[in-house]
């Protein structure tokens, strides 16, 4: 049994989304209907947040198409800190711009999967400025494959002039067509970069845990080998770790 003491969560509430990636390794879809509860997201984090958990981010599938996304923000916003992960296109809709206004985690995070569209990052651009002007921090997850790495050299020195090289993540493609550390090290201009912290090697992180829309935990999202989470209880998510052992996404 591991001494597990886990800061950060990351729950994945839904596997719907329609942006409908190729590649995404929730395999989410528009025509996913799989979800949490607005109620069990909230009994579980809380329950984790009582037994130490710092942080906890929210993702999927795609997290503003959660009919009860506002709720689960404001039940948890005041608990620990927060953080959202979007694609931003349910951002671009009237009623979601309102709502954001009145109610927002600490940090939403925008995914840049397409660094070769300068659409999708104009689009982002744009997204992050007018998060910026009603007071919500940002940041974006700039996804980057061996193919696309002079393309993203030019991204990230975009969106440098609108964030802090901190709040810029430079993640690796998963699963084929993955860059080398190196290769990142481009993109960011040769410069100290974000990134996942198993760029320069996989390990099981000891404060780390993911739970799928499916509830199954593990100690990473990309990893295959998951837990089933029995109860929605951190002893349910330390038991689940514990029973799993752990493998390499590559």
């Amino acid at each position: 049994m591991n001494d597990w003491e886990i800061e950060i969560l990351s729950i994945d509430i839904t596997n719907q989304c329609h942006k409908e990636c190729p590649f995404c390794y929730n395999s989410s879809a528009s025509a996913k209907t799989g979800r949490w509860s607005g109620e069990e997201v909230v009994r579980f984090a809380v329950d984790c947040i009582a037994h130490g958990v710092k942080a906890v981010s929210l993702g999927g599938g795609e997290p503003f198409e959660h009919p009860e996304i506002f709720s689960i923000i404001k039940s948890l916003y005041p608990l620990a800190y927060l953080t959202v992960t979007t694609n931003g296109l349910p951002l671009l809709k009237k009623e979601v711009q309102e709502l954001l206004k009145e109610v927002h985690p600490d940090k939403i995070h925008i995914s840049i999967h397409n660094p070769e569209s300068q659409k999708e990052v104009n689009r982002v651009i744009s997204q992050l400025r007018w998060l910026s002007s009603i007071g919500v921090t940002s940041g974006v997850n700039l996804l980057v494959s061996d193919r696309t790495v002079v393309m993203a050299q030019d991204v990230y020195r975009q969106l440098s002039e609108v964030l802090s090289p901190r709040q810029i993540i430079i993640l690796p493609m998963r699963y084929g067509n993955t860059p080398a550390p190196k290769d990142l090290f481009k993109v960011a201009g040769n410069q100290p970069f974000q990134s996942s912290s198993c760029l320069t090697g996989c390990r099981r992180p000891a404060n780390f845990a993911s739970v799928s829309w499916d509830k199954q935990v593990s100690s990473c999202s990309f990893t295959p080998v998951k837990g089933k989470l029995a109860e929605l209880t951190y002893q349910s998510l330390v038991d689940a770790l514990d029973s799993v052992g752990f493998l390499c996404c590559g």
